[in-house]
């Protein structure tokens, strides 16, 4: 699931996002967070980014996108992501766009948080007072002159996002002034269609697979099946080529063995009875020379 958050400073963006990554498994991606950790790891576009902000420039919105570019395609961000203080223009709108038409990606929402100005301005007005009473210490930017510094700079820069993704169809709108559950409730409910969408697109997409799958396997079975079938056939005229061989042998054989029992077995019979009567007259002639 990829989001955005839209709201101006005070509207609970952090507390909405930081709920969304648990309950989806997806990461949060806030500018100022990728730009440090870019700059921290040393990467090209962390190298140039820190060369601008060493200058006290802002960092260019290319440069914004390209760290970007390079964070949702880490493993973790896989899953989905929500992003947190980005876009703050159009031109970043319309650069995220192509970055994730590039991709293959789309935006499955974009949220924003409406909030009473007026309302934001007394919460921290009170706030202010309390930390003080309390003796904690007051960052110099926390503070209700600084707050309105931050809403004019959002309704400038920032606000006209609201045009643009409500032209795309993706924008929605949950009251940011409601308890922090409440508002945690309502972006559920606004996202429930897209889950629904992507349970009913993920069987489908395994249904193509599995035909595809069926349809290879299928046809591995059909090539397989015209070996055998060659092999078969080649063995079949083999095994045609050697029979008038083998009969041929067959009949030498036969024609050939009467003959030899004839020509061979029979005289040699013959001089062992001849032998033997020779024999036996010697003997004889012998015994009636000694009788003498």
């Amino acid at each position: 699931m990829r989001l955005i958050l839209l709201g101006p400073p005070g509207a609970g963006k952090g507390t909405q996002a930081q709920r969304l990554v648990a309950k989806h498994g997806i990461v949060q991606l806030s500018t100022g967070d990728m730009l440090r950790a870019a700059v921290a790891a040393g990467t090209p576009v962390g190298l140039r980014a820190k060369a601008i902000m060493d200058r006290g420039d802002l960092v260019p919105d290319d440069v914004v996108v390209a760290i970007i570019a390079d964070r949702i395609g880490q493993p973790d961000a896989k899953r989905g992501f929500v992003l947190d203080g980005f876009p703050r223009t159009v031109a970043q709108a319309e650069a995220l766009d192509r970055l994730l038409k590039e991709r293959g990606l789309k935006l499955d929402a974009v949220i924003e948080l409406k909030v009473d100005e007026g309302i934001l301005i007394k919460r921290i007005e009170t706030r202010v007072a309390e930390m003080t009473a309390r003796g904690e210490k007051i960052r110099a930017d926390d503070n209700a002159e600084a707050l309105k510094k931050r809403l004019a700079a959002y309704r400038a820069q920032t606000a006209p996002l609201t045009d643009y993704y409500g032209r795309t169809g993706q924008l929605r709108t949950v009251d940011g002034m409601a308890p922090i559950d409440t508002v945690t409730r309502a972006i559920d409910a606004l996202l429930e269609p897209a889950r629904t969408t992507r349970r009913r697109a993920k069987p489908a997409a395994a249904r193509g697979a599995s035909r595809a799958r069926a349809a290879k396997a299928k046809t591995a079975r059909g090539r397989a099946a015209k070996r055998g079938a060659k092999r078969a056939a080649k063995t079949s005229r083999s095994r045609a080529a050697a029979r008038p061989t083998a009969a041929k042998g067959r009949k030498r054989t036969a024609k050939a063995t009467p003959g030899s029992r004839k020509k061979a077995g029979r005289p040699v019979a013959k001089r062992g009875r001849s032998a033997s009567r020779t024999g036996a007259r010697k003997t004889r002639a012998k015994r009636l020379t000694r009788a003498r």
